[in-house]
């Protein structure tokens, strides 16, 4: 009976090779790896075709979603192999890591790792970059000799140091160690253990009394687990995402295993692909000098062959000219990877999740990770369903789609434009919201039923009735409109009002593309308008600076919503804001901007807008207040200032007037008022003041020169040739 313990780096192509060759040399009867004894019955899957890693094991607690682990494997991975291998062979696998529901069920006990073993033997070797030392020694190694015994001598002196004891450590020692011994009473005489390089020692012979190990393991508390294989990335193998065992270029690792010869050749092929599907010049000739320098980079660095460090270095220099930016979008693409796995349908999933894979696959939404565009237009059936597909999830949690603005400029409410990007925790979300229901739509609907059913504020809820038509969600909506109905007679807070009052009129749009009756939504719009006209005056009495400001925003989504609500409801707005600025008490930034929006609707001509400005800007008015009306008013933008030379001048005279000493105190407001300007209207503005000036040193000028009995004499020749003469 023996034992071989193949310790490998987790994601290490070099690793995956030896491990293939080496079974393929015993020959084992049986194969133990590193992972969670409850995906046991999980490992056949591994088998089928129509698993495409990258792919995960997923395990949850079954009664707290929130306690989950995934163990990923990419075709690059040892484990991976090892699984391959076993199917091929029809030798069978178990897993022998300490059981994900003592892992759970154990929770925040683990201590701080301990300090990584891969950068003790790199600093031995002259290293300064663990990763460099195990890419040239492992992962780039080509040849046939087996690196097993030399990694297993190597971590039998790392671990012979005083190191602080572990316990989870400890715990998934002893767990391997009971899983091995068990192994061998099964009469198995050739047994492969795949694991990670540093627990090598603990699974060699002789092994410490089976005593020790139970009193390690006894008592130890458990939780109910369930298990399943979901897609994985790339980009999730990356130690950038915070993954323990992650690696800092998946792409790379795979182009390094999955390909024979010319290695760097190919991969910088793939990255002039890469650079010209952004339209950007690189030719042949790019590409041949790029070969060149990495092959040369090896040969002074005393490398047999480019590796990762010496491709970089090509891409930037010849490749991308030593443009950073293209450079990242190599590191993104290639080095790190857009791949995604798939799973064959066989394996086990929620209910949920199973629905929402037969949805996509019917609207044809394909999961991708990596970001993409999809505009759709609501007035065809499949653009609509995917539509309620997408809101139904955003409802959910699940952010496959984010809704943008739409690239193409239109008033109407049947064009959506989303950003779609498939993130493999989503798994982990579905299974979390498989609670509120087995399919997406039903699952959605309890949530909102939730929501409401808990007395949210008004804006909550108006928004919940914004979600329900987004997403049709039908048997919610009654239960929402009466939430809504309560809510909003009991609220007697105008700004509660005036926050819910915008998603209700979003809402009342959809009638028309949705197919959904609105007119109990405009009866509350309109019951809730009609308070905030006769709340707002009392409202913005007397309020401070800051009050003003966020009445300054709801003044504003109000006016919007009342566009959406009709003529009748805009007009009763308008009587209400006309009323509003005729008040004294306004606090001088909401009075601007009131009067501003009278202006833009033709309710003020440019006289009384030029008078009530003036009137603001008056030596008796204090520059601070006459800043923050400049800025409340101004804040719709600057093209009156442009067009309207009598109202620049108003401001323009008012500025110069300002006393040096205050100056400073209003100079913020009117950076944060003139610096909201577009560029274009900025440059218009100043040449029109340069003019106002001009104007007013000519008009200087002639009146310091001025004789006015000689000026007198010459008025009635002026008048018989302008034809005024009497």
């Amino acid at each position: 009976m023996t034992t071989h313990l193949l310790g490998i780096r987790h994601h290490g192509p070099g690793s995956a090779r030896a491990v293939a060759a080496r079974l393929a040399e015993l020959e084992p009867d049986v194969v133990l790896i590193e992972g969670p004894p409850e995906a046991d019955q999980l490992v056949d899957l591994a088998a089928d075709d129509d698993m495409r890693p990258p792919v995960a094991l997923l395990a949850y607690a079954s009664d707290d979603v929130s306690r989950a682990a995934f163990w990923p494997f990419a075709v690059f991975s040892p484990e991976w192999q090892a699984l391959r291998y076993a199917a091929a062979a029809g030798v069978p696998v178990k897993f022998c890591d300490l059981p994900a529901a003592h892992q759970f069920a154990l929770g925040e006990e683990r201590t701080a790792p301990r300090a990584d073993p891969l950068a003790e033997l790199a600093a031995a070797g002259g290293y300064d970059d663990p990763e460099r030392w195990w890419d040239d020694f492992v992962e780039s190694r080509r040849g046939d000799e087996s690196p097993f015994e030399v990694i297993a001598d190597a971590m039998t002196a790392l671990r012979e140091g005083d190191r602080p004891d572990d316990p989870h450590e400890q715990r998934r020692e002893a767990y391997m160690r009971n899983v091995l011994r068990k192994t061998r009473k099964e009469g198995y005489e050739r047994i492969a253990v795949v694991c990670g390089a540093w627990h090598v020692p603990a699974l060699a012979d002789p092994l410490p009394p089976a005593s020790k190990d139970q009193s390690v393991l006894k008592g130890l508390p458990k939780r109910k687990v369930v298990c399943t294989w979901v897609p994985w990335t790339h980009g999730r193998l990356a130690s950038v995402t915070g993954y323990g065992a992650g690696v800092r270029s998946p792409g790379w690792y795979h182009h390094l295993f999955s390909t024979a010869d010319d290695v760097t050749t190919r991969w910088l092929t793939a990255v002039a692909a890469v650079l010209r599907e952004e339209d950007l010049p690189v030719s042949t000739a790019h590409v041949i000098e790029a070969v060149r320098l990495a092959d040369t980079l090896a040969a002074l660095r005393g490398r047999s062959s480019a590796g990762l460090a010496e491709v970089d270095a090509a891409t930037r220099a010849v490749l991308c000219g030593g443009d950073d930016v293209q450079a990242d979008l190599v590191t993104r693409r290639l080095v790190v990877g857009e791949l995604l796995g798939e799973v064959p349908e066989s394996v086990p999933q929620a209910p949920l999740a199973a629905d929402l894979i037969a949805t996509a696959r019917r609207l044809r939404l394909k999961r991708e990770p990596q970001a993409r565009e999809l505009d759709l237009d609501l007035r065809t059936p499949g653009g609509l369903d995917r539509s309620r597909l997408l809101h139904r999830l955003q409802i959910l949690g699940i952010p496959w789609g984010e809704p943008e603005l739409s690239s193409v400029r239109n008033k109407g409410t049947f064009r959506e434009t989303w950003t779609l990007c498939w993130e493999p925790g989503f798994e982990v979300d579905l299974v979390a919201a498989a609670v509120h229901g087995t399919t997406v739509p039903a699952a959605a609907t309890s949530v909102v039923r939730e929501t409401v059913a808990e007395s949210p504020p008004l804006a909550d809820i108006t928004a919940a009735v914004e979600r329900c038509l987004l997403a049709d969600l039908g048997d919610a909506l009654p239960e929402t409109l009466t939430a809504l109905d309560t809510r909003a007679a009991a609220d007697a807070d105008v700004a509660h009002l005036m926050a819910a009052l915008p998603p209700l009129a979003r809402a009342t749009r959809y009638g028309d593309v949705r197919g959904t009756d609105t007119a109990r939504l405009r009866e509350v719009a309109d019951r809730i308008l009609t308070r905030v006209c006769a709340g707002l005056p009392p409202a913005v009495h007397g309020i401070d600076e800051e009050a003003a400001a966020q009445f300054c925003e709801l003044v504003d989504d109000v006016h919007e919503a009342t566009d959406l609500l009709g003529d009748a409801s805009r007009d009763r707005w308008f009587t209400a804001l006309a009323r509003l600025s005729a008040r004294d008490s306004l606090p001088p930034l909401l009075a601007g901007r009131i009067v501003r929006l009278l202006h833009d609707a033709d309710l003020l001509d440019g006289a009384e807008v030029e008078l009530r400005l003036g009137r603001m800007l008056t030596p008796g008015i204090t520059p601070t207040d006459g800043a923050a009306y400049v800025e409340g008013f101004f804040s719709g933008g600057a093209l009156l200032l442009v067009h309207d030379e009598r109202m620049l001048r108003v401001v323009d005279t008012w500025l110069t007037s300002i006393p040096p000493e205050v100056f400073t105190e209003v100079l913020p407001l009117l950076r944060r008022t003139f610096g909201a300007f577009a560029g274009p209207e900025k440059r218009a503005i100043g040449e029109r003041a340069a003019t106002l000036s001009g104007t007013r040193r000519v008009e200087s000028a002639v009146a310091e020169n001025l004789d006015e009995i000689r000026a007198a004499a010459a008025l009635p020749v002026f008048a018989i040739l302008l034809g005024a003469a009497p």
